[in-house]
């Protein structure tokens, strides 16, 4: 079976690899690339853990082949801090524990920072409706939604 030349940007980095044809974004992320911070929570589109960007659009990264990424730009929970500097979405996550098993974590932050990125000042419903794709099975949601809003009140601020 021959296998695709893919060319893109992760997480700000060019990057190059093969991969084959059925091979899904997100094996190639984890397998190929070693950015094993993206989750496979169901491998059907169901839970938003394996939510990354394209080009700013959230996708699932368990639905999208990894050779249609060629020529484009995409975001991981590996690309949400500078250096050692949290995104605050990140930080208020930890200040306010809206995580515990750490599953779903990566998906909600990457949907909360595309959120953020097109609305920066969303209300509560806007923040369960954007997330509603992102399934928890540990904390419920009222700690999430907290940590969204009050890290977009802390980057309006700033």
């Amino acid at each position: 079976m021959a296998k695709h030349h893919v060319s893109a940007l992760i997480n700000g980095n060019p990057v190059e690899y093969l991969c084959d044809a059925q091979q899904t974004l997100l094996e190639v992320l984890r397998d190929e690339l070693n950015l094993t911070g993206t989750k496979e929570g169901c491998a059907t589109g169901d839970c938003g853990a394996c939510s990354v960007t394209i080009d700013g659009r959230l996708v699932c990264s368990c639905l999208t082949l990894g050779a249609e990424i060629d020529g484009k730009a995409v975001q991981t929970i590996e690309g949400m801090a500078t250096g050692t500097e949290l995104h605050p979405l990140q930080t208020k996550f930890l200040e306010l524990a809206a995580l515990q098993c750490g599953i779903c974590t990566p998906g909600m932050l990457v949907a909360a920072k595309a959120l953020l990125e097109r609305n920066p000042d969303p209300t509560e419903d806007e923040v369960r409706y954007w997330l509603a794709g992102n399934l928890c099975r540990c904390t419920g949601y009222n700690k999430i939604i907290e940590a969204v809003l009050a890290a977009a009140g802390e980057m309006r601020k700033g």
